[in-house]
């Protein structure tokens, strides 16, 4: 049996071993991811079936995650009603979100990059949301400023002060500025990059960019051999480089494409100019979430429900077989069924799939991440650079915390507020990592918490009133080497009989909500092609 101190060991590192001398905490700490136990009823014995069908709809979605709720939002444009069917409560996947006294908060993804074109799904999200306010006679859109991130938006914590950004200059050697200069440059040179087609090297969404081998190749590579090809030795901007590969694709540069960490730096520029900047929210994507989500009418969503089986019918279409929280089966059958859920779930689901598993299958690396929630009764006190919405701690295994009230307009300064603490386990065995994960308390989790952010704010656990956490038992695909530009990727992305279709970031090799929306709209589409329905592509006007 595990002690205290080989928790936080294990999960911190030597850092935590003078937390190991302090007695615990009286802070309430709960978990809340009961959904968990809902989902491992696909692991156990067959659920029962019904024999008739309860109801016979023409669309019927499993999954009300980003993608499943972007699909919605693209049928309701054409006039197209879907049934829903969602394992959780609450709508969101990895996007939901939660509320209390004190504010709203992220439960997962806290932020979208301001897109730089104005065209495409996601820039439309952002019209009805009324966040992108105009597009400039240079074509490039304008936002709504209460909705980009305020300064101060980013600082470090490095021996015993916090520092502005996510680099470290601070004692920085002339070599360690020399090669940060160089990367800069190396990689805006990739962000202005285009192929013979006139396509980005690096796009959002990845389809949108470039698929010819001289940038492809770099997918073969993990990111730390490419640093180490280039001669990138600085152990600041090795640093930051592994920070980034954990904070968006949740494992170190060790474990991620050399193209998924470019990805990261250039995507979103075009090399001379950047985009906005950050949008969000205090509850994060939780409000891009619930701007898809007004496009389901309530009756149509089932919670609380687990499908188990995604069945060809005899007279064509499909069964869709589920029970609900009391063990009540149902059985619906649809003329189209949309899987919006991780690949790995769906392998389970599509019953003609057990027998005889697609090869691409065992192609998706899913990693576990953790989330926490502190209610705090005041700001916490730091020395040097201000508190600053996503606060980063140099050398933590974890990823620091974004405050929920700093988009406040008004007393984000003082008085209650939020913090959410992100801690992904990166070890390349996810099998492994996800044991470690669901064999933690929640007493466990506030002890690391509180270990991790003690160092960095006097009197911190003073200010704690309570803390829950949620474990993200598969929170994100990884872009291990070989997967993005693989086979693999992209036959999962394959309808079955022109009537089973499947949407989820992980069909984008990137757990981002552009990738989540962008494969929600598309099987969206290929659902309405294939009822008859005469709505133009938003996607073909995206690609030319």
């Amino acid at each position: 049996m595990s002690t205290r101190r080989d928790v936080l060991v294990s999960f911190l590192g030597l850092a935590a071993l003078p937390a190991c001398k302090r007695a615990p905490a009286p802070i309430p700490t709960t978990l809340v991811d009961s959904f968990l136990e809902r989902g491992h009823r696909l692991r156990g014995p067959p659920l029962p079936r019904r024999t008739v069908d309860d109801a016979r709809v023409d669309v019927a979605i499993v999954g009300a995650g980003v993608a499943g709720l972007s699909a919605v939002w693209r049928l309701a444009g054409a006039g197209v009603r879907a049934t829903v069917f969602e394992l959780d409560d609450v709508v969101g996947g990895t996007a939901r979100s939660g509320q209390n006294a004190v504010s709203r908060f992220p439960w997962g993804a806290h932020y979208l990059p301001a897109p730089l074109s104005a065209v495409g799904p996601v820039p439309r999200l952002l019209r009805e949301l009324g966040v992108l306010t105009g597009v400039g006679d240079d074509g490039r859109p304008a936002y709504d400023e209460a909705s980009l991130i305020h300064d101060p938006d980013e600082r470090l914590f490095y021996r015993g002060r916090w520092y502005e950004g996510l680099y470290l200059r601070a004692g920085a050697s002339e070599d360690d500025l020399t090669q940060l200069a160089r990367f800069e440059r190396q990689t805006a040179a990739l962000a202005r990059a285009v192929d013979g087609k006139g396509r980005k090297a690096f796009a959002v969404p990845i389809e949108l960019g470039s698929d010819d081998a001289e940038f492809t190749q770099l997918d073969r590579l993990t990111m730390a051999q490419w640093l180490e090809r280039e001669g990138y030795t600085s152990p600041r901007l090795r640093w930051l480089v592994d920070y980034a590969c954990r904070d968006d694709y949740g494992a170190t540069a060790e474990g991620v494409s050399a193209w998924a960490g470019l990805w990261y730096f250039t995507a979103r520029t075009t090399g001379d100019e950047r985009s906005e900047g950050y949008l969000s929210w205090p509850e994060g994507n939780g409000k891009l979430v619930a701007q898809l989500a007004k496009s389901l009418e309530p009756s149509a969503l089932r919670r609380g429900t687990v499908v188990h089986t995604v069945a060809k019918a005899d007279a064509g279409g499909w069964h869709v077989h589920a029970v609900d929280v009391a063990g009540v089966p149902s059985r619906t059958w649809a003329r189209q069924v949309v899987v919006a859920a991780p690949r790995f779930v769906a392998c389970k689901l599509v019953e003609s799939w057990r027998a005889a598993p697609p090869s691409f299958g065992q192609a998706f690396t899913q990693g576990p991440w953790v989330v926490a929630n502190l209610t705090l009764s005041a700001l916490p006190r730091s020395r040097g650079f201000p508190l600053a919405w996503d606060n980063v701690l140099y050398g933590s295994q974890s990823l620091g915390y974004v405050v929920a009230t700093h988009q406040r307009l008004r007393g984000h300064a003082t008085g209650p507020t939020v913090l959410t603490w992100y801690y992904p386990l990166v070890g390349a065995d996810v099998r492994a990592e996800r044991e470690r994960l669901l064999g933690t308390t929640a007493d466990d989790w506030r002890d690391l918490v509180l270990a991790d952010l003690r160092p960095a704010h006097q009197g911190f656990e003073r200010l704690v009133e309570k803390m829950e956490v949620l474990r993200w038992g598969h929170a994100m695909v990884r872009p291990v080497p070989g997967f993005l530009w693989g086979p693999d990727r992209l036959a999962a992305q394959a309808a079955v009989d022109g009537s089973l279709h499947f949407a989820h970031a992980d069909l984008g090799g990137l757990a981002l909500f552009e990738e989540a929306n962008w494969h929600g709209v598309r099987a969206a589409e290929d659902v309405l092609s294939a009822l008859g329905n005469p709505s133009p592509s938003w996607l073909r006007q995206q690609l030319g």
